[in-house]
């Protein structure tokens, strides 16, 4: 008998604009993310529907990474009848410490899935010891 793994579904958090969150005006929304961590780095993937790279921001400053993507909304749109899903950008902060070697960051974004990729300091990482036979 196979176990099967429950999916569980995370709704849109919109930003509490009170928690001094975001800077920038309109609807933002926590990205849901995922991190993975292996010897030598660590990944973050977030979810960023309808982010594209010109609209894309992830600055390190002081030790804290910050994502923003806004999604831009068309004029053209028609006039809704009914609305279920909204439409806004995505802000994310993250404390980076000193495990994490800063200059070797890189970031990745394909259909609307960012994936950034922070290596550990090559000081953090596990060194196999040699044995040697006499």
């Amino acid at each position: 008998m196979s176990k099967k793994k429950a999916l569980a579904v995370t709704e849109k958090r919109a930003i509490d604009m009170a928690s001094g969150e975001p800077t920038q005006n309109g609807l933002f929304f926590t990205p849901l993310v995922d991190i993975y961590e292996t010897d030598e780095s660590l990944t973050l993937v977030a979810d960023m529907p309808g982010v594209t790279k010109g609209n894309l921001d992830i600055d390190l400053a002081e030790g804290i990474l910050t994502i923003t993507g806004t999604v831009p909304v068309g004029e053209d749109m028609p006039q809704l009848a009914y609305q279920e899903y909204q439409i806004g950008g995505f802000t994310r902060k993250f404390r980076v410490g000193e495990a994490i070697d800063q200059s070797g960051i890189r970031a990745k974004l394909e259909d609307g899935v960012l994936r950034l990729v922070l290596p550990k300091a090559k000081s953090l990482r596990p060194k196999k010891i040699e044995v040697e036979v006499a």
